[in-house]
């Protein structure tokens, strides 16, 4: 068997692990080489000699770059950005809540449970008791500033 042909069978095999690969790990972007493989081989298996020549690696660039570009394009539109899973303090301005521990104007001991997170809470201006219910009306880092909740202070009257 000729060199070019025994180098052709390699890329081809070498290829096939490498799709087998990413069959196994989606994402790691072995595919790219595996393609530039698998052509390259399939070139050579039937132009043996073509592999030992300058061609091959032109050839290998020029389905590089759109593989690449292909495969970049699939793989956004399997997992597309998200938002992220972690709450920020400002989204929380607006969001309804329940006082977990008393909360107190100007110290951070009160803490307040929005939505599954608890979080530091202050008042402005009065105290307000554990249970009641209040709204996020600023936030700063991973403290936030409530105030009873509308209908919470002729309710407790």
């Amino acid at each position: 068997m000729a060199l070019g042909t025994e180098l052709a069978l390699a890329f081809v095999i070498i290829g096939v692990l490498m799709l087998l690969a990413e069959a196994a790990s989606p994402g790691a972007f072995i595919i790219v080489p595996a393609t530039v493989l698998l052509v390259l081989g399939g070139v050579g298996l039937i132009y043996p000699d073509w592999l030992l020549t300058w061609w091959a690696p032109l050839a290998a660039v020029i389905v590089l770059v759109p593989m690449t570009l292909v495969t970049m394009k699939i793989y956004q539109n399997l997992a597309p950005p998200a938002p992220p899973e972690t709450t920020v303090g400002t989204s929380l301005v607006g969001q309804m809540g329940v006082v977990v521990s008393d909360v107190h104007p100007h110290s951070l001991r009160g803490k307040v449970r929005i939505q599954h997170d608890t979080w530091s809470a202050t008042s402005r201006t009065t105290m307000i008791p554990a249970g009641t219910r209040v709204v996020v009306t600023a936030s700063e880092g991973v403290h936030v500033t409530v105030e009873e909740a509308p209908g919470e202070a002729a309710a407790g009257t």
